[in-house]
This record gives structure tokens, C-alpha cells and sequence, in this order.
């Protein structure tokens, strides 16, 4: 079998779509096609089920996809084995989220582009759970973490550093003067937060559920502060997003703690052999993220 064949059909079952699996590899649909029915014949097997539009693996292409994966790795190690004198290069798919992708990993990207070049590094902005998924996948090589739970089923997980939170309003919200907040003072405060899937927003939601109206959502972070600077509700952030508004005083942070840590974590698929790039990207985030606790 060959590993361009096999690599096309891991890429196609991740997506399950011939369509994006050739806009993702650069193919054009045709090739995919002809591909992943030359790895049929040579098996003797379907592994898609053509379903009108849709496809889905079926059982055997099930059984295949892993060891596909497993050969794919072990290619990659016997690259990184033989050029293992070289300067570090290669690529990594990376799944990371807006709060840390504009405040934790500048330093870390910089330090990559200017240390590394031969290292492509890519960003895909995804959540929590779409990100675990992509690890689980191979779709990801790395994907960095914002979630209370440092342990996720099929992956090994780096924790970083705790992410602390902070619930900020305009300098003239009605709450701004209090000395101290509960759930029950928060009832009449509209609460703003962003999209749906992002932890910290679902938990504070959870929280509030018994005592405030349904959120008003702005979708990203930068919209969230300024609807809050706005005097439009109160926004529950990681402190590290708003420092500069606190630090101006277009917001404040008002006296109510959230009951849930969050940590910061980098993740991969547990067994997967990093090449020695990706070993030098975690070993980087490791050293750089972590030393920007706060």
C-alpha cells in the first residue's frame, strides 16, 4: 500500500467529504477519487459507503483507518530519524482558541518565526471540544486547551499554567461600587459573553442560570469587552484578555469569584509519535506560555 494512498483516504475519512479532502490536500476531486478507488482495489474492499452526497466509512474502511494513521506516524519518525542533524522543519496543524491565540501565543510565534523558519506553522481557531476531536483524528498535530478538566479521554495533555477570570463592567455600572457580589446580586446585570462552546462562557452561564435572562452574545472577545465598556452588562473574561482595559480604566473588575479553575493546557493524541518539531513546538509552549502566568 502506498502511503500517498493512505494518506488521502485518512484525509477523506477525517472529513468524510471528497470535496474538502481535495481542497485540504491540494488535489483535484478526480484524483481523490481515482486514489481511494486504487487503495479499494488493491484491498479487495470498499471503504466508503456513497450514501447520495454523503459517505461514511464502512466497517472495513473502520478497521483500516487506524492503522493508516499508525503508518503515517511511523513515516514520519523514520523522516525525523534521518534528518534528525538537520535544522528542525516541518509542519503543525495547530488548534488553539481566540483568547490564546491573541494574548499567550505571540511570544511563542514570534520565537518560531524567527528561530525556526523552516517550522510552518498553522492556526486553526477552534473550541474545546472540536479541538479534542481533531486531536483524536490526526487532523490536529498539537491543540492548546482552556477547560477546567486537565485529563481528556484519548489525549495526553501538558498543563501550562491556571487561566484566571475576571468579571469586568464599565467604570459607571450600578455594580461597579460593590464591595462584594454573589449569583443573586447578578440577577438584574445583563450578562455578555461569546460564543457558545467557549468554557469559560458556558460555565458562567451554568452558573447564572437560576438567577439571570439568557446572555447577550457577541461572539468574540474584543466585541464582548467593548459591549461591556459600553455599559451594556457585565462579561466574565480571562484576566489576561482584559489587563489593558483594567490597567486604562475603560473597564473595572467587579468583587465576585468564579466557583471553576480553568487551566490553560497544550494537547496531542495519545501513542502518536511527535516528531522532533512538534517535541520542540510543546517544549517551546511549555517555556514560554507558562512563564506569562496572571
Amino acid at each position: 500500500m502506498e502511503l500517498r494512498l493512505l494518506a488521502t483516504f485518512e484525509k477523506v475519512a477525517d472529513v468524510l467529504s471528497f470535496t474538502r479532502a481535495a481542497t485540504e490536500l491540494g488535489y483535484a476531486q478526480s484524483s481523490v477519487t481515482a486514489q481511494i478507488r486504487s487503495l479499494e482495489s488493491a484491498l479487495g474492499v470498499d471503504l466508503f459507503e456513497r450514501l447520495g452526497s454523503r459517505i461514511r466509512l464502512t466497517e472495513a474502511g473502520e478497521r483500516l483507518l487506524p492503522y493508516a494513521r499508525r503508518m503515517r506516524d511511523l513515516a514520519e519518525e523514520a523522516r525525523t530519524a534521518v534528518a534528525a542533524t538537520a535544522e528542525p522543519s516541518g509542519p503543525i496543524a495547530i488548534g488553539t482558541m481566540e483568547s490564546l491565540t491573541s494574548y499567550r501565543l505571540p511570544p511563542l510565534l514570534e520565537y518560531f518565526h524567527h528561530r525556526y523558519p523552516g517550522v510552518r506553522l498553522t492556526l486553526r481557531p477552534t473550541l474545546g471540544d472540536e479541538t479534542r476531536k481533531a486531536l483524536r483524528q490526526g487532523t490536529y498535530d498539537v491543540g492548546f486547551l482552556m477547560e477546567p478538566e486537565t485529563e481528556h479521554e484519548g489525549l495526553e495533555t501538558e498543563v501550562l499554567a491556571p487561566e484566571p477570570l475576571a468579571l469586568v463592567a464599565a467604570p459607571g455600572h450600578p455594580l461597579a461600587t460593590r464591595t462584594s457580589l454573589t449569583n443573586a446580586d447578578l440577577a438584574d446585570a445583563r450578562a455578555l459573553g461569546t460564543e457558545p462552546g467557549c468554557s469559560y462562557r458556558d460555565l458562567f452561564e451554568a452558573e447564572l442560570r437560576e438567577w439571570a435572562p439568557p446572555f447577550m452574545e457577541f461572539g468574540t472577545i474584543e466585541a464582548t469587552k467593548r459591549g461591556a465598556a459600553a455599559g451594556l452588562g457585565v462579561a466574565l473574561l480571562p484576566k489576561v484578555t482584559v489587563t489593558e482595559e483594567l490597567t486604562s480604566g475603560t473597564l473595572v473588575e467587579l468583587p465576585w469569584k468564579a466557583p471553576f479553575t480553568l487551566f490553560t493546557q497544550l494537547a496531542w493524541r495519545r501513542g502518536k509519535r511527535l516528531p522532533a518539531h512538534v517535541r520542540l513546538f510543546v517544549e517551546q509552549a511549555r517555556r514560554l506560555v507558562s512563564e506569562q502566568r496572571g
